[in-house]
């Protein structure tokens, strides 16, 4: 196939897609650039439907390549590219999220969509080229897919909108918003903001809406000139006789049944499923009794939201939970809180440690470091399930970062607070939403530590659920487990007191209107305030002594040129401190020395060498020092370590001096006052008293 190219200028930067040089044996493929940053995208399909599963088994793999920008990587030992960094598992979940609902829901082969960063230029983020290069490359293929998709990055730096901004306008920025759209809906919504108002969330959203256009063209341009025909997924249609028997025998205890408790619930489902496996006692029926099953359970639970304003555990469509809000709970961590929505509840725990505890980011792009960390675990138990512990999956880095967004803006800086934080939560109970559980749970944690974060944040899930045609819809507040796999959306919004921090968008419909969004971004302000108001009831405020478990920081300045002294040869000077002593000691290039440890005792005599060691002596200042060493012409004092002067013979004392070892002697204690610095650096001493 000849290469055919197609370009377009978005935001005043080229978007151009190239086809027919690159992986011609996959389904669809081609190149992506913005700038000098390239995307390869391929998308196959298998040949036959998955057999005994109830999902769409799509996989979105996102491959950095450090060659892309001209770099080796960090590792002494590992120069091969190897496990996907939390970037590039985070890249592939936006990328997913934007594409997943574009499918068939009667889709059952796998469908396989890989990202390879070809090229980043420094400026233009892999990721909006990423969802654009995936989205053309199954506009071009074979693959059943209802795109194209536009996604944008959208900032606001001062009072201005900029689109698919760099990352030095990211920097800058007080709202970072990443919107897939579909025609006038959103599919996928992510932001980081520093308090921004829903108005200017709104803003950005219209400002991607009213670009799009470009971004649609593009791709339907491509997809006309390569001219594939869609593979025809076709529907099963449910055997009438075993639905009608469903239907007939136990619409009213299903009806029963979604409403309780989450236990309560679960128990009466499972109940009536065996009911079922009884009554169609053939395999094949069997299985397929219970899919129509399993469909009429989410059914009726939409129904009765959609039509009556009725949920599963009786609350009102904008009521939240119970809620179970505690702090301090553990004895020996920094700090720690439980809070819980219902069922849902999450243990976080704060750590704080010291500089050389960042964690250095060996990345694509320029090489960095974290000094605030969230970390989210799910184990099996939360669920009432039995399943390997293994090593966190891409949903627990997403939430992890997730509430880690929703932090970050509010983490005081490190020159007022020089500790590194790490944020773990661990669920306890999950019942829908446990990553909002956890940016509560974070505020919680950090204000039991003594962090003083700038304001506490809290975070809630809107939920939606809409009729067939889409004209009919009600927003739920604080969704439950079976609200959100019944329903159409899982809106996730953060914040402080003074405007939303993190946004998390996800939808199983072909996109939501922005008018829905609009109506969520209300109700979710109503429901994070009313939150935030029962934490700040149980802590009002960071506590003012951190835990006396935690290290305690010593700072000092000193002059950079003393560095060196403080290292000493081979480290050897640093080496002794810290081994006499127990500390850690961090010096920055600036000449900050930081000095950790857990017993104020050990921070105050490590400090005292520091000051030593660096210590400049002024003219005027009086010592009391030791004798070290005698010569005809004057004795040598020790003012402190690392630091000696000289008192000339005539300096002495009155009248003249013809042997000066009668007069003074090694060892001697001696007070002396500094006359003089010479242009050497040498200090001359005269003797007081």
């Amino acid at each position: 196939m000849e290469p055919i190219s197609v370009l377009t200028d978005i935001g005043g930067k080229k978007l151009e897609l190239t086809t027919g040089i690159v992986a011609e044996q996959a389904s669809g493929s081609l190149l992506a650039k913005i700038g000098e940053t390239a995307v390869l995208a391929t998308a196959t399909m298998s040949s036959k439907p998955r057999e005994g599963i109830d999902f769409f088994p799509l996989l979105v793999d996102y491959e950095e390549r450090m060659y892309a920008a001209g770099k080796i990587s960090g590792s002494r030992f590992v120069k091969r590219e190897g496990r996907p960094s939390d970037e590039a598992v985070l890249t592939s979940r936006v990328v997913d999220r934007s594409l997943r609902p574009l499918f068939p829901k009667e889709l059952r082969n796998d469908v396989q969509v890989v990202l390879t960063v070809l090229s980043v230029d420094g400026e233009n983020d892999p990721d909006i080229v990423s969802i654009i290069a995936a989205s053309a490359a199954l506009m071009i293929s074979e693959i059943p897919f209802y795109g194209p998709v536009a996604p944008f990055r959208i900032s606001k730096v001062g009072s201005k909108f900029i689109i698919n901004s760099t990352y030095k306008e990211r920097e800058e920025s007080t709202l970072d918003l990443v919107v897939s759209l579909k025609e006038d809906k959103a599919v996928m919504l992510e932001a980081l903001s520093k308090e921004a108002t829903e108005e200017d969330v709104l803003k950005a959203l219209n400002i991607a809406l009213e670009n799009s256009k470009k971004v649609f063209s593009l791709q339907q341009e491509l997809a006309q000139k390569i001219g594939k025909k869609k593979i025809e997924v076709l529907k099963a249609s449910p055997n009438e006789k075993i639905e009608k028997r469903i239907n007939d025998e136990f619409s009213k205890k299903i009806n029963e049944a979604i409403f309780g408790t989450k236990s309560e619930i679960k128990e009466s489902l499972n109940t009536i499923k065996e009911e079922i496996k009884e009554s169609f006692l053939e395999e094949d029926e069997q299985k397929e009794a219970i899919d129509i099953f399993d469909d009429k359970v989410h059914q009726e639970v939409r129904n009765n939201i959609l039509e009556k304003e009725k949920r599963p555990d009786g609350r009102k469509l904008d009521q939240i939970r119970d809620l179970t809000i505690k702090v301090g709970v553990l004895p020996r961590t920094h700090g720690s809180a439980i809070f819980g929505r219902g069922l849902t509840k999450a243990l976080t725990v704060t750590t704080l440690g010291s500089t050389a505890d960042v964690q250095i980011l060996d990345t694509m792009e320029e090489d960095a470091t974290k000094r605030y960390m969230h970390h989210y675990n799910f184990p099996p138990y939360s669920v009432g399930e039995v399943r390997p512990l293994r090593s966190a999956g891409r949903r627990e880095i997403g939430h992890g970062a997730l509430a880690e967004k929703a932090l970050i803006s509010v983490i005081p800086e490190k020159e007022a607070f020089p500790y590194t934080i790490r944020v773990v939560s661990e669920i306890l109970s999950s019942n829908g939403s446990t990553s909002m559980a956890s940016v509560c749970g974070s505020t919680l944690s950090l204000m039991d530590a003594g962090v003083p974060i700038k304001s506490p944040v809290s975070g809630i899930s809107i939920g939606l659920v809409t009729s067939k045609d889409e004209k009919k819809y009600k927003l739920l507040t604080d969704i439950m487990g079976l609200e959100d796999f019944s329903g159409d959306m899982d809106f996730k919004v953060a914040g402080t007191k003074n405007g939303i921090t993190a946004i998390q968008m996800d939808n199983k419909l072909q996109g939501i209107k922005l008018e829905i969004l609009k109506e969520a971004l209300g109700l979710a302000k109503k429901a994070r305030l009313l939150i935030l108001e029962k934490m700040l009831k149980v802590i009002s405020k960071p506590r003012l002594e951190l835990s006396k478990y935690a290290p305690r920081i010593d700072k000092l300045m000193i002059n950079p040129e003393k560095i060196k002294d403080v290292i000493g040869p081979g480290g050897k000077v640093i080496n002794k401190i810290i081994e006499e002593t127990g500390v850690e000691i961090d010096i920055e290039p600036d000449g900050t020395v930081m000095i950790f440890s857990a017993n104020p005792e050990a921070n105050k005599k490590a400090l005292e060498k520091v000051k030593d060691l660096t210590r400049e002596v002024q003219v005027g200042e009086i010592f009391t020092g030791k004798v070290t060493r005698v010569l005809d012409f004057g004795a040598f004092v020790e003012l402190f370590p690392g630091q000696e002067g000289m008192v000339h013979v005539s300096k002495l004392g009155k009248g003249f001096i013809k042997d000066i070892r009668k007069v003074v002697k090694v060892g001697d204690t001696m007070k002396v006052e500094v006359l003089e610095i010479d242009s050497e650096g040498r200090v001359n001493l005269i003797k007081k008293g």
